[in-house]
C-alpha cells in the first residue's frame, strides 16, 4: 500500500535532487527518508532513484511516476483546502522564491493581510524549480518569483531587478564608480549556495581568468549580506538587497538581471479562489513597482 508520506518524501527528492536535503526539507533523518523511498519502491515493484554515483537521477519509472504522484498529492491538497474552507475559506497558499529579501515579501503581505480581514497565508519558501514543481502540483496557488520567457501557466510581471556586486563599504574598491573582474583576484569571497546565478557567475569569473578565494559559503541570503558588512568578504546577489555597511557596486560585464513576477498555478481553482488570487495580483501591482530600477520597461 502507499503512503502519502511517501509520496512526499519521493517528490521532495526530485525537487532538491538529493536524499539529504530532501530529509530536511521533510523533517525527517536521511534514514527515514530513505527506507520510505524504499517500501515505495516495494510497493510499486520498480526502482524509481538511481543513487549509484553521489548524485541522485530519477530512472524512467521514476520520470513517470512524478506526474502521478503530484496528481495525488493535489486531489489531496484540493479535499483538505475544501475542508478547511468550510470554517475559513479565505486561504492563499502561497509560494516565495527564496532568494527574494523578506522586507519585499514584508511590504507586499502585510497591508494585504490588513485589507483582507480573515484571510490566512500558508507560506512555502523554495528555489525556483521548487517554487515551479509546487505550482505544478497544485500545492501553491500563486508563486512570487522569476519570470522566465515562455513560462507556463497566467503570469502577472511586477519589476526588474539587477545583479551587482555586495562589498564592505570600507573596502578601498567601495570608492570606485564601477568594478573590474580583475580587481576581485584573490578577493574573500561569500558564496549564496541558492543563488539562480551560481553557474553563470562562476564562469563569468572563470572566463575573466579570476580566482576569488572562497571564506563562506550560506543558503541564507540576509546572512550573506551581514557577512559582507562585518568585512569577511564580497558577494554578488539581487540589487534589491542593502544594509547599512555594505556597497553595491556595478562590475564591468557582469550584465545579468532578473524579472520578478506572479505565477498562477494551472489547477482548477474556484471562483472564490480565483477572486481571491485576482485582487490579490492588484495588490502586489500597487505595491511593488517602486522597486523597478529606472529603465526598466
Amino acid at each position: 500500500m502507499i503512503e502519502l508520506y511517501q509520496l512526499r518524501y519521493f517528490l521532495a527528492v526530485v525537487e532538491t535532487g538529493s536524499f539529504t536535503k530532501a530529509a530536511e526539507r521533510v523533517y525527517v533523518t536521511q534514514p527515514t527518508l530513505s527506507a520510505g523511498i524504499q517500501k515505495l519502491e516495494a510497493a510499486l515493484e520498480t526502482k524509481l532513484f538511481d543513487r549509484s554515483s553521489r548524485r541522485v537521477f530519477l530512472t524512467e519509472s521514476g520520470s513517470r511516476f512524478v506526474d502521478r504522484a503530484k496528481a495525488i498529492l493535489h486531489q489531496v491538497s484540493l479535499a483538505e483546502a475544501e475542508m478547511g474552507d468550510t470554517d475559513n475559506p479565505k486561504i492563499l497558499r502561497f509560494g516565495v522564491l527564496m532568494t527574494i529579501p523578506a522586507d519585499t515579501v514584508q511590504q507586499l503581505l502585510q497591508p494585504y493581510l490588513r485589507e483582507e480581514g480573515g484571510l490566512v497565508i500558508e507560506l512555502f519558501e523554495g528555489t525556483e524549480q521548487e517554487i515551479l514543481n509546487r505550482l505544478d502540483s497544485g500545492q501553491v496557488d500563486i508563486a512570487l518569483t522569476i519570470l522566465r520567457p515562455g513560462q507556463k501557466g497566467k503570469t502577472v510581471a511586477l519589476y526588474r531587478d539587477r545583479y551587482s556586486l555586495a562589498i564592505p563599504a570600507h573596502h578601498p574598491l567601495a570608492e570606485k564608480k564601477i568594478i573590474q573582474p580583475r580587481d576581485l583576484a584573490d578577493a574573500p569571497t561569500i558564496v549564496r549556495s541558492r543563488c539562480e546565478l551560481l553557474s553563470e557567475t562562476s564562469r563569468f569569473f572563470t572566463d575573466h581568468n579570476v580566482r576569488p578565494r572562497l571564506v563562506y559559503r550560506t543558503p541564507q541570503d540576509e546572512r550573506a549580506l551581514m557577512m559582507v558588512a562585518a568585512g569577511i568578504g564580497f558577494t554578488t546577489m539581487p540589487d534589491q538587497y542593502t544594509m547599512e555597511g555594505v556597497a553595491r557596486l556595478p562590475m564591468e560585464g557582469y550584465d545579468f538581471e532578473r524579472q520578478i513576477g506572479l505565477i498562477w498555478t494551472g489547477h482548477h481553482l474556484s471562483p472564490e479562489r480565483e477572486n481571491l488570487l485576482s485582487r490579490f495580483s492588484m495588490h502586489a501591482k500597487s505595491q511593488l513597482p517602486d522597486l523597478a530600477y529606472k529603465g526598466s520597461p
